[in-house]
């Protein structure tokens, strides 16, 4: 489980639009994942909010469509790692696992998964705008595969935003 905090307890304008953008790609996760999607389905929805983001930012030349294609994924650059992986024996093994039973694994009632995009933008990476480099976000939250979706396991924590700058003041008075 993971939550990126603003160090001062205050998103700055830019870190909460970088935020909600890993939140959009999240949420946008959350209302598909259920029995029967697969692993890469997942990752693809996240990623088609996270490439729109950045084309938006101007990061690449070309639409999200673009970037989406398998020959050029520009906006990986930003998002290095997968959208979720297994929670139980094979936490993490993701890149080892064989593809049946990562990729292309079926979702089924009982699982339990990561969802957990993320947005890096390196200190020096020279494509993007100064404003942006240093700053980092993931949102990662466990959730259990349920009949009809799945149910976020660490939903009672903050998530959005504001709740965050909330909890951060309570922890600060």
């Amino acid at each position: 489980m993971t939550r990126t905090l603003p160090i001062n307890g205050k998103f700055s304008k830019l870190q909460k639009e970088i935020y909600l953008a890993v939140l959009e790609a999240a949420d946008a996760v959350f209302a598909m994942a259920k029995p029967g999607v697969t692993y890469s389905e997942m990752h693809k929805t996240a990623m088609k909010v996270i490439a729109q983001k950045t084309a938006e930012w101007g990061f690449y030349k070309g639409g999200y469509e673009e970037s989406l294609k398998p020959e050029n994924q520009w906006h990986r650059r930003w998002m290095i790692h997968g959208t979720g992986h297994h929670l139980g024996l094979d936490v993490h093994d993701c890149a080892q696992a064989r593809r049946e039973m990562y990729h292309d694994h079926v979702l089924e009632e009982g699982m339990i998964f990561t969802i957990e995009p993320g947005l890096y933008f390196h200190k020096d990476d020279l494509l993007v705008p100064k404003e942006f480099r240093g700053i980092g976000v993931r949102i990662e939250d466990d959730v259990l595969v349920t009949k009809t979706g799945v149910q976020n396991l660490t939903g009672k924590l903050p998530r959005k935003p504001e709740e965050i700058e909330a909890w951060m003041a309570k922890l600060q008075a």
